[in-house]
């Protein structure tokens, strides 16, 4: 697996873990929540994680948005399908959005790279 990949898998595990040693029954529940509202449902994962990769790459988060390349990648979206993602994202979020459509390209090909 590629270098980006690997450092945010590790560190993303790593935070995770710390923050469920001191987490409250409130943050248990809202990770729980976040979980359980990615699963299939009356939308497939695969669409709910092209949605999650839209909301994230507006609201301008890398972290989420390495996230959900990670989970659009498991769920099978293929390259003309995130190239639309991508574009929706784009003409939502305006052109504040181009910095992070560059760092989500690149973690997108190391996704794909890395599959090989």
């Amino acid at each position: 697996m590629g270098k980006l990949i690997n450092d945010f898998n590790d560190y993303r595990t790593r935070m995770n873990d710390r923050i469920m040693e001191s987490a409250n029954t409130n943050i248990k529940r809202f990770f729980a929540l976040d979980t359980t509202t990615y699963a299939d449902g009356a939308l497939d994962v695969k669409t709910k994680e092209m949605l999650g990769l839209v909301a994230s790459m507006v609201l301008r988060c890398d972290d989420c948005i390495k996230y959900h390349l990670g989970k659009c990648h498991e769920a099978g979206v293929n390259h003309a399908e995130m190239n639309e993602v991508f574009m929706i994202a784009n003409l939502v979020g305006g052109s504040i959005v181009i910095p992070h459509y560059r760092r989500a390209v690149e973690y997108w090909d190391e996704l794909n790279e890395a599959a090989q």
